[in-house]
């Protein structure tokens, strides 16, 4: 048995989710976010509890990993309704900036031409700095997917770190040519 499945979730006040026709819908303060799960699950709402329970076999390998599986995804989106996420991207470079222009982020990342990224629906741009993005949304899974989409538009190079990253990733810089003897 998946023990991260067994575990259940607790929902903070304003929260509330509804399971109906194999579809979990979580409503909260930020929005609603819903998800289709597999037959094989069921959700069991108690109050202020959500808990998974395996329909059938149990002694399969598949529906295990399907129910730590799905108890994660609706914990992430609870966390989503109710606090959110976000990830911080930098922008190193000799000239290198961004802007936020309604909902387009304007990046300028060393190509002759600027590169704009509209957000998806559900997905917010900000930019403290000329060289620090913040992707923000209520959907865990969309706002990793667009910031590693702004990340692809320059990877990082390693022998100066020109290029996107994340704020947490650490770059191991290569060594560059050495003078002759």
């Amino acid at each position: 048995m998946s023990r991260i499945g067994k575990k259940p979730i607790v929902l903070p006040a304003g929260v509330t989710v509804v399971y109906s026709d194999n579809t979990v819908t979580v409503k909260g303060p930020k929005g609603t976010l819903t998800r289709h799960i597999d037959s094989c699950i069921g959700v069991e709402i108690d109050g202020a509890t959500v808990t998974l329970v395996i329909n059938g076999q149990q002694d399969k390998d598949d529906v295990q990993a399907k129910h730590g599986l799905y108890r994660a995804l609706i914990a992430n989106m609870v966390k989503g309704v109710s606090e959110g996420f976000a990830r911080n991207l930098i922008i190193n470079g000799v000239g290198y900036k961004a802007a936020v222009s309604g909902d387009k982020l304007v990046l300028n990342i060393g190509y002759s031409h600027p590169v704009e990224v509209v957000a998806p629906q559900g997905i917010t741009f900000t930019c403290p700095s000329p060289t620090e993005v913040v992707v923000s949304g209520i959907d865990k899974e969309l706002v990793g997917q667009t910031a590693a989409n702004i990340k692809a538009k320059r990877p990082v190079e390693p022998y100066h770190a020109y290029g996107v990253r994340y704020k947490e990733e650490t770059v191991v810089m290569k060594e560059g040519k050495k003078a002759g003897k």
